[in-house]
């Protein structure tokens, strides 16, 4: 009877260590996998083409701020990478008449890759064409004073920044001619980012590369906003900071 007890706790310790074995093998696969993924990552980060640093081209386009070297003509060749992010800081529906000069208030299409996060939220408008108007006056999370320093209206004006425009990446921005680009290049520059990680590259309206995604649809006569990576800045979330309504 006891031999047959004996015999039956040595099985029972056996099961439990071969169960134990089996556990320790399933962890040990999972991190080997974990590792490789990483590995593969960092070597694709690695093989990645060195960026240019940043040049404003010259002319009227200069003085928006487009680049010379990664713009609507060449900006096909830098998309989809890794240790990047892309950002078309127009407006779905824009207040401002840029059918004036030749433009779109509705965001008729984008580059693919680009998410939209609207810079006249970001902060107030300045040094639009006349024709166009004054644009959106409504809430924005910056403010800018008499010497031109911009105040942050919400307390987590700076976190929804630094969240929508990451610090560690490279940043390409793009609208409908490059200007509010500009603005936002300005505006992150002004608040700690690196000028030399952020690309102005200028407008929609010249692109004439490979990767457009129509958003208007032609045939129904309608805009397909759900087409769009839209990031929506909801300021009735934001504590504003005091002074501010």
């Amino acid at each position: 009877m006891k031999n047959k007890e004996t015999e039956k706790n040595k099985n029972k310790k056996d099961d439990n260590c071969k169960k134990c074995n089996k556990y320790i093998t399933i962890c040990l696969a999972v991190v080997v996998v974990i590792l490789a993924v990483l590995l593969c990552v960092k070597c694709f980060n690695s093989k990645l083409p060195k960026l240019p640093l940043p040049e404003v081209t010259g002319g009227e386009r200069g003085m928006l701020g487009i680049d010379k070297n990664i713009n609507e003509e060449t900006i096909d060749n830098y998309l989809g990478r890794e240790d990047s992010v892309y950002r078309d800081v127009r407006m779905l529906i824009d207040d401002g008449n840029y059918e004036s000069i030749g433009g779109d208030s509705y965001l008729s299409g984008f580059v693919k890759g680009f998410e939209v996060v609207p810079y006249p939220y970001l902060a107030p408008l300045s040094g639009l064409p006349e024709s166009v108007g004054k644009g959106y006056t409504g809430k924005t999370l910056f403010s800018v004073d008499e010497n031109g320093t911009y105040i942050p209206n919400y307390t987590e004006s700076l976190d929804v920044l630094e969240y929508l425009f990451p610090k560690d990446k490279n940043i390409f921005l793009m609208c409908g001619g490059g200007g509010y680009a500009g603005m936002t290049k300005t505006l992150l520059v002004s608040l700690g980012w690196d000028g030399n990680k952020i690309y102005n590259t200028g407008g929609y309206w010249n692109y004439k590369g490979n990767n457009s995604i129509q958003v208007y649809n032609e045939k129904e006569k309608v805009h397909d906003f759900w087409k769009v990576s839209y990031h929506n800045i909801d300021f009735s979330r934001f504590k504003p900071v005091k002074g501010e309504k």
